[in-house]
């Protein structure tokens, strides 16, 4: 009994393990006041313009931080109709989510080949894609302008998500193929006893194991799709096929003094991304966790 209780005292639980040190309450505190203040910092810029698209002009410019005295929507009504919000809006959905949808579906099926199997050639493809990530697509302009000019492809909505897709592709084959390679073989050799096909194997077996990652990937290329300039700016000419970061730059030009529809306009652009990672960030995060862990 003495003994017991000295090993107690000394450190050692009734199972004869060492007790886990826990860490001072002092540095959970001051982590938490740096997470809370670096929230902070990033949201209040962006309630002060929620607040002011519901505020008239006027009453901005006479108190530029206040709260709306009534809630009022008639700015979102008018850069969605007059602006062409709309338009702009819709642009951007069709080509974004074409874009990410094309670049994760090509993205996991030679993910999955690269993760799983060795053949001759795999250390080259695998080269071949990490090397995407390595080049800037904006440094390729002009020779992709002109490739696209041939095939009929310049000021289309095609010829933009085929770009868009290819700049994903590099990033979420590396994350992929490392998450698929962790997988257990025993999964994908049960199958086939089972009689199941190589593309069942993959659609049924594999791919739901990986649905973590595959968010991951796609909320990773769709933030930057989304604000994406440089490439609508450069193979979009009409004004219909516009995105919202091009349809923006003539809005802050028609709309310069009316403080209130820019803000409207600036929310009805950001409000997707926050919805996204509202819906994704449990996805995001185990993705994440799981990709650095196999890494």
């Amino acid at each position: 009994m003495t003994a017991a209780t000295q090993a107690g005292g000394s450190g050692v639980d009734g199972g004869g393990g060492p007790q886990r040190r826990r860490r001072p309450s002092g540095t959970g505190a001051a982590i938490s006041i740096l997470l809370w203040g670096y929230v902070f910092i990033v949201l209040a810029p962006m309630v002060l313009i929620l607040l002011n698209s519901m505020r008239p002009t006027r009453q901005i410019f006479r108190e530029p931080i206040g709260l709306p005295e009534s809630i009022n929507f008639d700015s979102y009504v008018k850069a969605w109709g007059e602006a062409n919000f709309s338009e702009y809006f819709l642009n951007s959905v069709i080509i974004v989510v074409a874009s990410v949808t094309l670049a994760t579906a090509v993205s996991a099926l030679a993910a999955y080949i690269l993760g799983r199997y060795s053949f001759r050639g795999s250390t080259f493809l695998a080269i071949f894609f990490l090397s995407g990530l390595l080049l800037p697509f904006r440094l390729a302009i002009m020779p992709l302008f002109l490739l696209l000019q041939d095939l009929g492809l310049v000021d289309t909505r095609l010829g933009l998500i085929l770009v868009y897709a290819a700049t994903g592709i590099p990033f979420s084959v590396f994350i992929l193929s490392a998450y698929f390679r962790q997988l257990p073989v025993d999964l994908a050799e049960a199958a086939k006893m089972d009689g199941a096909g190589e593309y069942t194997i993959f659609g049924r077996v594999m791919l739901p194991l990986v649905r973590p990652a595959l968010a991951t990937v796609a909320v990773f290329q769709f933030v930057p799709l989304w604000n994406d300039f440089f490439f609508p700016l450069v193979l979009l000419r009409s004004q219909e096929k516009w995105t919202l970061p091009v349809g923006m730059t003539r809005f802050f030009g028609e709309f310069q003094t009316d403080w209130s529809t820019l803000f409207a306009g600036i929310t009805i652009t950001t409000l997707p991304l926050i919805i996204v990672f509202l819906l994704a960030t449990r996805q995001i995060i185990a993705g994440l966790t799981a990709v650095i862990g196999k890494l």
